[in-house]
């Protein structure tokens, strides 16, 4: 997946960058507090995706 599309789909969901790391930005969802590393690839993984809105209980 593109990250530009799942940046976007994070963003439609609520949820907001946090901070920028060195290699990773730390996006937040204001729903429940919890956080997730979001790697700058400009392709992520399908798999890798599906972590994400796990580790930030989207879906």
């Amino acid at each position: 997946m593109k990250r530009r599309d799942f940046i976007r789909e994070l963003a439609k969901a609520g949820c907001y960058l946090k901070r920028r790391g060195s290699n990773h930005d730390i996006y937040t969802n204001p729903n429940n507090g919890k956080k997730a590393p979001v790697p700058r690839h400009s392709e992520i993984k399908n798999s890798l995706c599906e972590l994400i809105r796990k580790q930030l209980s989207l879906k």
